[in-house]
């Protein structure tokens, strides 16, 4: 005997997912997030004392009010929010549940996870991008003091820490570490701070290394990491100092493997961009739509909450229509 079918079953429970569920359920369909992790595992995995770049009602999701104690929100005032949408919608998800795979079926996408199989007419991918770190590919990488994920600075106090990036997750590492009296080391392959870093940020970071509380080596990379050395590769040569953690806060990238395995085409070039129609995000598989980050491929830079969350609106509009 078959199984339920749902109008939609989405990949991804984050702020882009949730948002696709609650147009799924404005428009009377039936569906399901699927999340691999935590509810809104991405911002769940974001430093302690992050704070947003966006203010909160541009991270307002199916017009749901979001308010912050200020402009601009903390991570634990986003994580509150997303929680109540989710409950006070009664928002339909499996937590800690992996997608596998996804099959075409006698017409119905059938949805393969760590727990079960459904059966849906369609499927939205909102997947995100903060789950495959960028690797250093250097010798020394596997070793349990490096971390390409960090949460809270107090571990980090009266170490040697090394910090390597200048976007603003390196930055906020290294600031903060730094305040909890770490002795912290910065590796920055290009000649100065990300020019992306959050503009009140970005004076700070570059007030500490001026007067040398953070010590930088700039356009310079790391070239081993040892139990208690890393040797960095500088314009002048080796040099090799005394380190406790490695901290490479070097970026993240989307999960196109899956988009591969299911038979979503991605561009020949770096970007990989995935194919699918602006106006229906639908992709070249039937009955397949991506939402959210996820559709710039390697571009990360791109697409953010506050810019995507109309992708919700345009796929549940079509999937209505048909």
């Amino acid at each position: 005997m078959k199984e339920v079918v749902f109008d939609v079953v989405i990949i991804g429970g984050g702020p882009i997912g949730l948002a696709c569920a609650l147009e799924a359920r404005k428009a009377g369909l039936t569906y399901l997030i699927l999340e691999k992790g935590a509810l809104v595992n991405s911002l769940y995995n974001y430093p302690v004392n992050m704070t947003f770049f966006s203010t909160s009602e541009r991270l307002e999701i199916g017009g749901v009010p979001f308010v912050s104690n200020n402009p601009k929100p903390t991570r634990p005032e986003a994580l509150e929010y997303y929680r109540r949408v989710t409950t006070s919608n009664g928002i339909r998800i499996n937590l800690f549940e992996e997608v596998k795979e996804v099959k075409q079926e006698a017409g119905y996408n059938k949805v393969i996870t760590t727990k079960s199989s459904y059966d849906c007419k369609n499927v939205i991918i909102a997947t995100g991008f903060y789950d495959i770190p960028y690797l250093l590919n250097v010798k020394g990488e596997e070793l349990k003091k490096v971390k390409h994920f960090y949460n809270d600075p107090h571990y980090y106090a009266f170490q040697k820490v090394l910090v390597v990036g200048s976007a603003n997750s390196a930055v906020d590492v290294a600031l903060e570490t730094y305040r909890k009296g770490a002795e912290v080391t910065m590796v920055i392959r290009r000649n100065e701070i990300g020019d992306r870093v959050k503009y009140w940020v970005k004076p700070d970071i570059e007030n500490r290394i001026k007067e040398g509380s953070i010590k930088a080596y700039f356009n310079s990379t790391v070239a081993e990491i040892r139990e208690h050395e890393v040797d960095i590769q500088t314009p002048e040569g080796i040099e090799t100092i005394e380190n406790d953690w490695v901290l490479a806060m070097t970026g993240y990238q989307p999960n196109l493997s899956l988009l591969e395995k299911i038979g979503i085409e991605l561009c020949d070039d770096e970007v990989k961009k995935p194919t699918y129609s602006e106006d229906t995000h639908e992709t070249n598989v039937k009955g397949v739509f991506l939402a959210g980050v996820i559709c710039g491929g390697m571009n990360t830079h791109r697409l953010f909450i506050e810019n995507s969350r109309e992708h919700a609106v345009k796929i549940v509009d079509y999937i209505k229509s048909k």
